[in-house]
């Protein structure tokens, strides 16, 4: 069976030739190569950089009227849609994800957030202030002055994405980006950039030329390239806490604003009052959605002393019957991680657990079949404490570790005991106490009872989970710049 090669990057409006020629892209389910992608240099990037910078200082973009530039985005948003089926069997081959998520959340969203934007773009750009009056001072007259807060897009923004939901975390961050008039040079996830790549193309094809630049490539400069360009003004990064420090630290020396979606060890509070079989299915979503490499996954469990046994012991049983396999195979609950190096991270994680002392209460290991490719049994960790390695550090696959807790206090201050911030999970019959801990948690996010994602919702974390929000119209303000202009009447 061929594989896709794609040899070339986006720059100015043309696509040319990869500096350093192509890379392999690895199939995580079977160790395979899934394609093959371009591998640029640092200085292509600074050409994409400058590109995006023209396009932004000369073109027509940035002085489209928002209605225009939604137009355009809609556009786009329409023929990715008409494409869109012939991506997911790429999708599923390069990401690892089951084909239903594949299909609807990695592949279909980007759809989504494309319309969304495009609709948000047409959303004032300007709103005038209450007119002040101030007295005279040392004789003077009185003044009366008006004056109005104007959106302004920010410039160029570099998009840096993920490997666990490549597509879709790009057109959250292209979407905002352009609504307002920003100019874009946008970088894959080395693991996984095939399908981006063709949404690059179905984007680009629909906007004026230089808006949108695209550069791919496994090596570090490259990034490095675009978060110390001075033609880039803003950076929009999704990843570790480790990288998103040095993006912050690179970003600095020239004053960038940098919007960052970073790790997470998210806490999810069981109360014994609370639907115990809704609790132990979201728990088992840890496993079950794309093994666990979710920065809002709840892998740390705080459950109340009197179920606890109980709760983990149901939640051991479950996890232990989940199919594990190819992730185009139907009934397959689990597929692989990313990579061998990630499968190798988690096994260390294991041991980590197991020296400081916690049960293994399932999994821990590869599982036998399938042979090929980078699977990992769900597993989790009974009798841990707050203070192990596997409850304080994001492992990003499909592990749990479990904490009991007294009372409410004790829960709240077990959650917030931690270096991360993203998202949090409260379960409890008592919808009262379960605000009042949701509003204790130190977190971005806090989804009580199950509650589904709201779309318009900010989303960001506190702490080493990042900062800034993104998500609905408050994205716009993440890419955007207020300026005040007053005058006297």
């Amino acid at each position: 069976m061929s594989v896709p090669v794609h040899d070339q990057i986006l720059i100015g409006g043309s696509w040319v030739p990869a500096a350093r020629g192509t890379y392999d892209v690895i199939n995580p389910a079977t160790g395979g190569v899934a394609g093959r992608a371009p591998q640029c240099s640092a200085g292509q990037a600074c050409e994409a950089a400058t590109a995006a910078r023209e396009a932004f200082e000369n073109g027509p973009w940035p002085r489209m009227t928002g209605n225009e530039r939604g137009r355009l985005l809609r556009n786009a948003a329409a023929e990715f849609r008409r494409r869109m089926d012939g991506l997911v069997d790429i999708t599923v081959a390069e990401t690892g994800a089951l084909r239903p998520i594949a299909k609807q959340l990695q592949v279909g969203e980007v759809a989504v957030r494309l319309e969304r934007y495009a609709d948000l773009a047409s959303t004032p750009d300007v709103e005038g202030l209450p007119p002040i009056s101030r007295p005279g001072v040392a004789g003077a007259t009185a003044s009366l002055a008006s004056g109005m807060v104007i959106r302004e897009p920010v410039g160029v923004v570099a998009c840096i994405s993920p490997y666990n939901f490549p597509m879709t975390n790009c057109a959250g961050k292209i979407g905002p980006a352009l609504a307002v008039g920003n100019t874009v040079v946008i970088k894959p996830p080395p693991q996984d950039p095939l399908g981006m790549t063709e949404l690059v193309r179905i984007v680009a094809s629909e906007l004026p030329p230089g808006v949108v630049n695209f550069v791919c490539g496994s090596t570090p400069d490259i990034g490095e390239a675009l978060t110390t360009s001075s033609d880039v003004d803003m950076v929009s990064f999704t990843g570790s806490s480790a990288v998103g420090t040095i993006i912050e630290q690179a970003a600095a020396r020239t004053m960038k604003r940098t919007l960052q979606e970073l790790g997470g060890k998210s806490a999810n509070v069981v109360f014994a009052d609370c639907d115990q079989a809704s609790a132990l299915r979201s728990s088992l979503g840890v496993f079950g959605f794309h093994s666990g490499q979710i920065c809002i996954a709840p892998t740390r469990l705080l459950v109340e002393e009197s179920i606890y046994d109980d709760f983990t012991a149901k939640l051991a049983t479950a996890a232990s019957s989940m199919r594990i396999g190819d992730p185009n195979d139907e009934g397959v609950v689990v597929g692989p991680v990313i990579s061998q190096a990630q499968l190798e991270r988690i096994e260390g994680y294991v041991r980590k657990g197991i020296e400081e002392g916690a049960t293994l209460a399932c999994g821990g290991k590869r599982p036998e079949h399938p042979k090929a490719g980078f699977y990992f049994e769900p597993t989790l960790f009974t009798n841990a404490t707050n203070d192990m390695a596997i409850a304080r550090e994001e492992i990003f696959g499909p592990v749990i570790a479990a904490i009991p807790f007294r009372d409410e206090d004790e829960a709240v201050r077990l959650a917030n005991d931690s270096d991360f911030g993203l998202y949090g999970y409260v379960w409890s019959g008592d919808v009262v106490r379960a605000l009042r801990v949701a509003r204790a948690m130190r977190t971005g996010t806090v989804q009580i009872n199950g509650s589904p994602p709201n779309p318009d919702a900010p989303f960001g974390g506190y702490k080493r989970s990042g900062h800034g929000r993104d998500g609905g119209r408050f994205a716009l303000d993440a890419y955007s710049e207020l300026k005040y202009v007053g005058w006297a009447t």
